[in-house]
């Protein structure tokens, strides 16, 4: 029997374009019903007691839900909205609605696939055909060469595999007009201070205003490819860290779904025919295989990825300093590049890549503070928050990690030197800096007292003392990190 209203669940995937939950409901002919709801446990705490969704985060969500409820209205539907549980929510709404079907996308990680089927669950009951479809990935999973099981533990493995054996889909095409929703209370969109946080402030300094929804994602992903002609230098500028082109900045719609990655890619074939082809292009096109395979790597290994051991199992003893921990989470650490860069996230809910990869190494190979805070901290602040890039991400800077290389460690002055060298960066977050020389600013703690009454900043008052020794504190840590690792092999 052909289902007559349809109702289609939205949690990260906030689109009209490439969304084959609505492209199949509406080949269907049915009526469609499109449900967000905003779930309480989203906005409590996580485990070390952090807002599990900051106001940064929390902000653009709330963007992004307001553009797609827009989106939505101007064909004709609307966008049903609703503050608690989905499983308890949607089924309501099933016999308020005398809904046939429910239709979503799926999800990787156990918080999500846990409410997946409490809802199956709850609908089982109610006698409702429910789909699920994959679409947070740039492969599909039935389009790998291999089973998730045996998906390798290796990304080069994992990429070239897919690369020589796999295809892309093409789009699903974006409705041009939507049947009318039945008379229903759609509900309003909350407010920030509804979810228990208080409205972030844009500050100036940030890279970009981001703004949340499929609107300003298309917007920036033309900006950034046709307008401002970036992509052709994407590899020689990513790995910057001040300015609003140094890098796509896609993460945060991708996040959120209001950018499919499809999307991307095919925007970036089309440029290669109509402006130029080469590393650059590719790179882009990399960094999207990366997404892919932490998302099916938490697929294999389920909450692996958030244990202390880590995917690999290895038991280290990790530290925890509270004072420690609060100098790296306000950026007060001594080390410059370090403390630019968390002041940045504390500022405006975004950090380069670059930086995240110096940070996290600092708090694990410098401070040997569990790398689970960390994820945690990044959990709560990051924009373009996404559970199996950052814990990913995360498993593979502490060390414990799939397609680890042991104990790998940043160091911080060199890539200090080397990717801030005139130390700009540096002096847009730290203005306590500003007056330094290029040759001085990297290593503060070595100016002589004379040198700081002329560069006015006096160490321990104006800029902090180094909270550690980097050599010394790698030696340390190091070692108790290949002690775990002897023992692991046992």
């Amino acid at each position: 029997m052909t289902p007559k209203r349809i109702l289609i669940w939205y949690r990260n995937d906030l689109r009209l374009h490439d969304h084959q939950p609505l492209s199949s409901a509406l080949n269907t002919q049915a009526q469609i019903i499109p449900v967000y709801c905003f779930d309480p446990r989203q906005f409590t705490q996580t485990s070390y007691g952090f807002p599990k969704t900051g106001a940064f985060r929390t902000q653009f969500l709330l963007e992004s839900v307001a553009d797609l409820r827009q989106s939505f209205r101007k064909l004709g539907s609307d966008l049903i909205l609703r503050l608690g549980k989905p499983e308890i929510i949607i089924p309501e709404l099933v016999k308020i609605l005398n809904i046939d079907a429910v239709y979503y996308y799926q999800e990787a990680t156990s918080e999500e696939l846990t409410i997946e089927q409490n809802l199956k669950t709850a609908l089982a009951a109610l006698g409702v055909v429910v789909k699920s479809y994959w679409g947070a990935t740039l492969y599909s999973i039935t389009d790998l060469p291999f089973s998730i099981p045996q998906l390798p533990e290796i990304f080069t493995q994992f990429r070239k595999q897919v690369e020589s054996q796999s295809i892309i889909n093409s789009l699903f095409t974006s409705p041009k007009q939507l049947p009318h929703l039945p008379e229903i209370e759609t509900g309003n969109l909350p407010n920030i201070q509804d979810l228990g946080l208080g409205k972030p402030v844009f500050d100036s300094r940030s890279v970009m205003k981001f703004q949340g929804g499929e609107t300003a994602g298309l917007d920036r992903l033309k900006n950034y490819i046709w307008e401002q002609d970036c992509l052709k230098n994407y590899k020689e500028t990513r790995n910057g860290m001040l300015g609003e082109n140094y890098s796509s900045k896609f993460s945060p719609w991708l996040a959120l779904g209001c950018l499919s990655p499809r999307l991307i890619y095919n925007t970036v074939q089309t440029y290669e025919k109509e402006r130029v082809k080469n590393d650059s292009t590719y790179w882009l096109i990399f960094e999207l295989l990366w997404r892919d395979y932490f998302k099916f790597i938490a697929l294999k290994h389920g909450n692996k990825i958030f244990y202390p051991q880590g995917l690999q199992g290895i038991s280290i003893p990790w530290k925890y300093n509270p004072k420690q921990f609060e100098q790296w989470q306000r950026g007060i650490t001594g080390f410059p590049l370090v403390d630019a860069n968390m002041r940045e996230l504390l500022t405006t809910g975004f950090m380069s890549n670059r930086g995240r990869q110096n940070v996290a190494s600092f708090l694990t190979k410098n401070l040997g503070i569990n790398w689970q805070r960390g994820a945690e901290w990044f959990e709560s602040l990051l924009i373009d928050y996404d559970v199996c890039s950052n814990w990913g991400n995360w498993n593979y800077n502490a060390g414990v990690g799939n397609d680890a290389r042991g104990f790998r460690y940043f160091n911080i002055l060199k890539q200090s030197q080397d990717y801030d060298p005139n130390g700009d960066y540096i002096k847009h977050w730290l203005p306590e800096l500003k007056d330094l020389p290029p040759s001085k600013v990297h290593q503060p703690w070595k100016l002589l007292p004379v040198e700081q009454k002329r560069f006015r900043v006096i160490l321990g008052v104006d800029y902090p003392q180094p909270m550690v020794d980097l050599e010394q504190s790698v030696k340390v840590n190091q070692l108790i990190y290949e002690t775990a690792v002897r023992k692991n092999l046992g």
